[in-house]
């Protein structure tokens, strides 16, 4: 694969966006396959639901920085990326969750391997769901410049804190005074400051503190040159090579970057943005954003003041009567919740750790209707399945489990051990464990799956072949 850049004159900025997160912060709308960021419950400028990747995403590509980036992500997200951005955007896939550290390492031997990267080029790296204004990118450019001129090893972007927030960490500038700005409010784009000391989640009085000192908060976004992160890590005894790194992704400290690398690093700087930024990581930050009280089927009656319903079933929900309340229902639970108790959410929930319910894929999505164990080891579990015209499964099969597919809306085309023929609402389709199977979309197609076996897993699927093309080459043979 070519190298993905962003050139400005003689200079290179390549991007990595890190798409992670346990999902249970939003909880029950996220599990550990969509996080926070695939939920569409944001508005474009025409007023469609979009997720907040897809919010970055058409900024990046508003700034000129789209096509220099790349996504490191783990392999549970890797449809769902798929599914929001398009099949062609660049991923770099974790083998296993292992924190940002990790992850920036392994993006590092990609660029270095892969992409054919030079040691001097610098890298940006930055999370795939900052609620930002545009501007905040074209600010971010500047960092290549600050490290380039300043020579440091790292360079950090900060923003200049407009509360005593305890939830954030804090970057603590050598000197007080602000960076001067140009008459368009934005920052020089030379200026930087070096970085004295950081502060994780104090109180709301060192905070204030703080921010009096200069201090901003860190939304991690950092830059460096290539040949910084590939030093560290062969220093560490990993190699610099994108496939041997993959075999050795278990052995890397599972640590954050901020820990392993920024705090054992002397020369950082840091440039200011001074503008809307938020996290919106809890049901209260993200529901101040929403532009109506009500996503899915809800009513709320005219009394209910500063509430908020999001429901993705097929059921409405009302409420009646109250205030600063946030309720949220899908497949794999329902939250109420004040406003307030929100972010404790984590809390309540974090040792539920059952099959996702719901999941977006690279060719649509699929719902868990019902499940059952028997007595005798046998399972059933019931899925209903959309598939978008145009897109297919893949030509496969399951080692330990049978399926019934009985289609309900759309048409389709239907492969099953070589054989090809065209399917509609109304037909039932049997496919006995070891049978090659896949279908395609010709238009929207929808269908429920019953499968039978054990174990019933994800993981029992032999791709044969991803793409329909070849799908039909390996029907003809």
């Amino acid at each position: 694969m070519a190298g993905v850049y962003f050139d400005m004159g003689e200079k290179i900025m390549h991007l990595v966006l890190l798409s992670g997160g346990s999902g249970k912060r939003l909880w029950p709308l996220s599990n550990d396959a969509r996080s926070k960021q695939f939920l569409k419950v944001l508005r474009d400028e025409a007023g469609s639901p979009v997720s907040m990747v897809q919010r970055v995403w058409g900024q990046l590509g508003a700034a000129g920085l789209a096509d220099s980036a790349v996504i490191a992500t783990g392999r549970a997200q890797v449809d769902m990326v798929q599914s929001q951005l398009g099949p062609d955007v660049r991923l770099i896939v974790e083998p296993e969750r292992r924190d940002t550290f990790p992850a920036i390492a392994l993006a590092a031997g990609y660029l270095h391997s892969v992409a054919g990267v030079a040691r001097d080029e610098v890298v940006m790296v930055l999370p795939v769901d900052p609620y930002v204004e545009d501007r905040f990118f074209r600010r971010a450019q500047s960092l290549e410049t600050a490290l380039r001129d300043s020579g440091a090893e790292l360079a950090l972007m900060g923003v200049v804190p407009s509360f005593p927030s305890t939830k954030y960490g804090y970057i603590i500038p050598e000197y007080a005074e602000r960076l001067t700005q140009r008459n368009d409010g934005q920052n020089d784009e030379s200026s930087f400051r070096g970085v004295r000391a950081f502060r994780e989640k104090p109180d709301t009085e060192t905070a204030q503190a703080l921010m009096d000192q200069g201090a901003l908060w860190n939304c991690g976004i950092f830059a460096f040159r290539l040949g910084f992160a590939l030093d560290r890590l062969r220093e560490m005894g990993f190699s610099e090579n994108y496939q041997e790194l993959l075999e050795q992704y278990g052995e890397l400290p599972k640590n954050s970057f901020d820990y392993e690398v920024v705090e054992k690093t002397e020369h950082i700087v840091v440039v200011d943005y001074d503008g809307e930024w938020k996290d919106l990581g809890t049901w209260n930050t993200l529901t101040d954003e929403m532009t109506e009280p009500v996503s899915g089927r809800g009513i709320l009656s005219a009394d209910s003041v500063r509430t908020h319903v999001l429901n993705e079933l097929d059921i409405p929900v009302a409420v009646l009567g109250c205030q600063d309340l946030i309720v949220a229902a899908g497949p794999d639970g329902i939250l109420v919740t004040r406003r307030d108790a929100s972010p404790r959410v984590k809390e309540l929930v974090g040792h539920l750790n059952g099959r996702p319910m719901y999941e977006e894929r690279r060719w649509g999505w699929y719902r868990v209707l019902d499940y059952t164990s028997f007595a005798d080891g046998r399972e059933v579990l019931t899925k209903r399945i959309a598939v978008e015209a145009g897109k297919n499964l893949s030509y496969q099969q399951h080692r330990h489990r049978s399926e019934v597919w009985t289609v309900i809306q759309g048409e389709g085309e239907f492969a099953r051990d070589g054989v090809m023929r065209r399917v509609e609402a109304g037909d039932v389709l049997e496919i006995p464990a070891g049978m090659r199977h896949g279908i395609l979309a010709l238009t929207d197609l929808e269908f429920i799956e019953v499968q039978s076996g054990n174990p019933l897993v994800e993981e029992d699927i032999i791709r044969l072949c991803m793409s329909w093309e070849e799908a039909r080459e390996m029907c003809r043979g």
